[in-house]
């Protein structure tokens, strides 16, 4: 059995401990999820496994030719790469011969009567073959097109930050390690390719680590849960589900503990006080005893402090547009657009990047003046905005003194007051911390603050724009906590389901072209109707185009245009036949890369018959119309 095992492994950074004598191990066939809250050092552990940073102290140790592949948050590229050449840049050779390869084609094409020429493609080709470089290839170029990605030929360099990350994704899988480490493998990915990775991962034969927000994501891929925990590591079998499960009831034990161990302290604190003058060996070792309790570290059941959180009063009248338009230079991002809001509304803005979704919520705020249309804002309405920046954030101020700039005390809905250190308690910054300045946190960790302060202004309007990109699990679900007893209005730009499902019940979805419709409903339930609907409605438009075409004036078509114009429908049915058996047959080939390669070289050819049948169809339900 192949084995990586973790040796009480230390890690610091200037004064602060990440974590301290973690030990485990990482057995075949284990998928495991390592979560904890933004700061606990989940991305250095896996640099650490992956052997880029070293440990402090302790040591990684592992079977022998055992191999690991590393997908980074912010994976690095070069800068001469194709998308082929960068999946493959971790094997060397394989990429020498693959450039060899092609070098050798390209000359065939220009002299294909050279014999040298023609030779020297042979030997190319039976390197190839020993190398077994085309199920490599083939391979390749079916995790790329399964990510989304169908250019080969380009560069990088032109790609856009979510297409690195795709293209970063495919060198990982390609490689086939003994232990695939990833770190937020889900961003930048849309709903269909994450189900796509969902069911790759489940099948990989070989062990997975992974650190995820996507909480659906890490239920359906994983089975066991290792959580970093104040620098302590707690180690669950089973998926997410059963994490969860798994924690309430180590809590609850802990939580007797604490209480028993309090009770002692308070026991021994009264004897201490009362004072020993006489220093016999049981009361020395009373004192003794009383300073172990005193030095007791305790974890701090912070997800069980329950504060609902008020809001300042919210009438009847929240937000309406009208006919708002927005444009930037020559694109139109919003057109004609009205949303009316209600007390109590919990609205999820959904779509692709640069839809307009994020403008929505700039003109929702008054950040953004629409070019035409009008936004009536009720007099009470009290707006706090979520953005994807934290600007006024001082670095140099501490924790407590930057809550305390928006409010000390804030009131919950049952009238009792709750401090800023509470606060801050609540948001997962033990009291101890309270006094560390901001430049000392994470990058996450700032996020988390930047919220917290927000909140701290009582608003009874929430805007938030992508809560989940920087966000860990658990303070996602301390937010998701917030929400559920929030009684003013939440509108939130997000991709992340298990957010959404949680927190909204209804959508609006930015389509493209100016369009916005709306979906009430959860969004997952919006996705698996979308993806049905995608699959039957290439079909069905084609066959009320071809229907509705031959009702047409048949008789302005010559005889054999009108012989054509009678069977083309056929055709186009039984082409499409065709084509959606091959793309069937690419998704069922699994690992057997040579049966996907060759499905996926048919595919294009009877796709493009496909085309041109299509082609040939337009051609004579113009004259059908003349």
């Amino acid at each position: 059995m192949k084995l990586l095992n973790v040796e009480h492994v230390t890690k610091s950074y200037a004064d602060k401990i990440l974590f301290e004598d973690l030990s485990f191990s990482i057995t075949e066939k284990e998928r495991i999820g390592l979560i904890g809250i933004n700061g606990t050092g989940k991305s250095t552990l896996l640099k650490i496994i992956a052997e880029i940073e070293v440990a402090d102290q302790g040591e990684i140790t592992h079977s022998k030719g055992y191999t690991i592949s590393y997908l980074s948050q912010q994976p690095n590229f070069s800068n001469n790469h194709t998308v082929l050449e960068q999946v493959f840049q971790g094997n060397t050779p394989l990429l020498k011969l693959l450039k060899e390869y092609e070098e050798a084609l390209i000359l065939i094409e220009r002299d294909p009567e050279n014999t040298d020429i023609q030779g020297n493609l042979f030997a190319v080709q039976q390197k190839m073959d020993a190398a077994n470089a085309w199920e490599a290839n083939s391979n390749a170029k079916a995790i790329l097109s399964k990510l989304g990605i169908v250019d080969f030929t380009k560069s990088v360099m032109e790609l856009s930050g979510g297409q690195k990350k795709r293209v970063a994704l495919a060198q990982s899988l390609i490689e086939v390690p003994d232990l695939l480490i990833l770190d937020e493998p889900t961003n930048h990915l849309d709903y269909e390719t994450i189900t796509w990775l969902e069911d790759y991962l489940a099948k990989y034969t070989g062990a997975l680590l992974l650190v995820t927000h996507d909480r659906y994501f890490l239920d359906r891929v994983t089975n066991r849960i290792i959580e970093l925990d104040q620098g302590n590591l707690y180690s669950y079998s089973g998926n997410y589900s059963t994490f969860l499960e798994a924690k309430a009831s180590r809590l609850e034990q802990e939580q007797a503990s604490e209480s028993k161990r309090q009770n002692l302290y308070r026991r021994e604190l009264a004897w201490i006080r009362r004072g020993a003058k006489a220093r016999t060996t049981k009361q020395k070792a009373r004192i003794k005893r009383f300073e172990e309790i005193d030095n007791t570290k305790t974890s701090n059941n912070l997800d069980s402090l329950e504060i609902s959180v008020g809001g300042s009063r919210l009438g009847k009248k929240v937000i309406e547009l009208k006919n708002v338009s927005k444009v930037y230079g020559n694109t139109t991002v919003i057109k004609d657009f009205d949303l009316l809001t209600k007390p109590g509304d919990r609205i999820g803005i959904v779509g692709k990047n640069g839809s307009g979704k994020s403008t929505l919520l700039n003109i929702l705020s008054g950040r953004v003046t629409p070019d035409t249309g009008t936004i009536d804002v009720g007099q009470t309405v009290k707006i706090a905005y979520y953005t994807q920046e934290n600007h006024d954030m001082n670095v140099n101020q501490r924790i407590i003194e930057y809550i305390k700039e928006t409010a000390e005390v804030i009131q919950t809905l049952d009238g009792k007051t709750i401090s800023a250190a509470q606060m801050l308690e609540r948001f997962l910054f033990p009291m101890n911390t309270h006094g560390t300045p901001i430049r000392k946190l994470s990058g996450g960790e700032k996020r988390r603050l930047y919220l917290l302060k927000i909140i701290m202004g009582e608003p009874n309007v929430l805007l938030l724009d992508e809560p989940t990109n920087d966000l860990d699990t658990q303070t996602l679900t301390v937010l998701e906590d917030y929400l559920e007893d929030f009684p003013g209005v939440v509108i939130t730009v997000s991709h992340d389901r298990y957010f959404l499902d949680k927190v909204t019940d209804q959508l609006l979805i930015f389509e493209g072209e100016n369009k916005i419709t709306s979906y009430f409903g959860a969004y997952t339930d919006y996705l698996e109707t979308k993806a049905t609907q995608q699959k039957i409605q290439p079909e069905k438009v084609i066959k009320e185009n071809v229907e509705s075409s031959t009702k047409s004036k048949r008789k302005k078509l010559s005889y054999n245009d009108q012989r054509e114009w009678e069977q083309i429908e056929d055709k186009i049915v039984a082409q499409e036949e065709k084509c959606a058996r091959l793309v069937a047959e690419i998704e069922n080939a699994g690992s057997n890369y040579e049966v996907a390669q060759r499905a996926i070289e048919e595919h294009e050819k009877e796709n493009e018959i496909l085309e041109k049948l299509m082609e040939r169809w337009t051609e004579l339900s113009e004259l059908v119309g003349e």
